[in-house]
């Protein structure tokens, strides 16, 4: 047999039989840079700008988006993701804008669920739930913030449609955005 190491940088067909990549492996590597060309469909233009495509690939991401119908779309989806294998030094820039998009998206979900975590508190957990969010926040309105806190229990148990609680759920996002954007300017300093 041949006891030469392969080169690292060897094209596969060079390669061992027993060190090349599986079959298997190839189509699973061909179908995540399909996933990526239909995420690169689905992008806006400002995320597509970020990424910085080729003029060539940007032409065919807005040949993909014009054509409707499904198996005319499927096939030039994966014209689309023939041409980004063979150009496999922007795949990188796409799965970190991707990565990016989907990381801001998680922020944004967990910032919107402390809003609500803080107004259910707040609703359910009376004045000592108010001393908590005040010792977080010491500039908020007291006043203002239990008066909302009751009027939305009054209107749960009520059944009547929710107001006071939307009003208290807009003033604590906009107390919890302005202690986010203090502790970003400090990071920031």
């Amino acid at each position: 047999m041949n006891d030469e190491e392969p080169e690292d940088d060897a094209p596969p067909e060079r390669l061992p039989r027993d060190q090349r990549p599986s079959r298997s492996s190839k189509r699973r590597d061909a179908l995540a840079v399909f996933d990526l060309a239909e995420a690169l469909v689905a992008m806006t233009e400002a995320q597509l700008a970020r990424v910085g495509l080729p003029d060539e690939l940007a032409a065919l991401v807005a040949e993909s988006r014009r054509i409707t119908q499904h198996i005319a779309r499927k096939r030039q989806l994966q014209f689309l993701a023939k041409h980004l294998r063979r150009n496999e030094d922007v795949l990188p820039a796409i799965r970190a804008v991707l990565d990016h998009d989907r990381d801001e998206k998680r922020a944004d979900a967990a910032k919107l669920h402390r809003v609500e975590h803080w107004r259910d508190r707040l609703i359910d957990g009376g004045d000592e739930a108010l001393g908590e969010l005040l010792a977080e926040h010491p500039g908020a309105d007291r006043q203002h913030l239990r008066q909302l806190a009751r009027n939305a229990k009054a209107e749960r148990v009520a059944n009547k449609p929710p107001a006071s609680a939307r009003e208290l759920f807009r003033v604590v996002r906009a107390l919890l955005a302005a202690e986010d954007g203090r502790r970003e300017t400090e990071d920031a300093d």
